[in-house]
């Protein structure tokens, strides 16, 4: 019977948005280090001669490969091109809800602890021009700002079928905000999608 088939199938879905087979996908690691037996949380800056985003802080992390075994192979995998950290030596303690930027972009975040020592004199200086800490008893007590950001929604007028749709070219299209947080630690700002993430992990430790 065609309604068990269907119910069978959608059991079976597990795309956690509609979107989501299609999506550009990224994994990013939030690495966990002991400092002086405090933990704390570590950040990247990205190289001054990377193409998006130089001089960003940002989470070690990247693109999701076909050859990625998982969504965390792709985190670990990241995070060894750029910090030098071998991914079988990341105690990884579980993920975080992804970020949908768009329903063309998510981000899947997981956390792991990293062996400081094991960072600091192999991180890859072509993408990542310095590597910092930010105590984790300093984040549970420090909350972000936050902007808005205006998002307009704008056809092409060229292309997009007005005609297709209740009062055409006059559709009042909704606009839309985006919260933009932002942390402040010595001379880092961090900010963007690695402040939304990094909110994200603070919200849920903090219980």
């Amino acid at each position: 019977m065609k309604l068990e088939q269907w119910k069978q199938q959608l059991l079976e879905n597990e795309e956690l948005f509609i979107g989501e087979k299609t999506a550009k996908r990224s994994a990013v690691l939030i690495p966990l280090v002991e400092v002086d037996g405090e933990w704390c949380v570590l950040f990247e800056v990205r190289s001054s001669r990377m193409r998006f985003q130089p001089g960003d802080v940002c989470f070690p992390g990247g693109r999701v490969d076909l050859e990625d075994a998982s969504l965390l192979s792709a985190a670990l995998r990241e995070t060894h091109e750029e910090l030098g950290v071998e991914p079988d030596t990341v105690e990884v303690l579980g993920p975080l809800t992804p970020y949908i930027a768009s329903l063309s972009f998510v981000v899947y975040p997981f956390v792991g602890v990293v062996d400081l020592n094991k960072i600091i004199d192999s991180y890859n200086k072509d993408e990542v021009e310095e590597v910092f800490t930010v105590p984790l008893a300093w984040l549970l007590n420090h909350e972000p700002y936050m902007h808005e950001v205006a998002v307009d929604i704008t056809p092409d007028n060229e292309t997009f079928p007005f005609e297709k749709i209740p009062n055409g070219d006059q559709y009042q299209w909704r606009k839309r905000t985006i919260e933009e947080w932002f942390y402040e630690y010595g001379n880092y700002t961090i900010w963007g999608m690695t402040a939304r993430i990094l909110k994200q992990f603070i919200d849920v430790i903090r219980g």
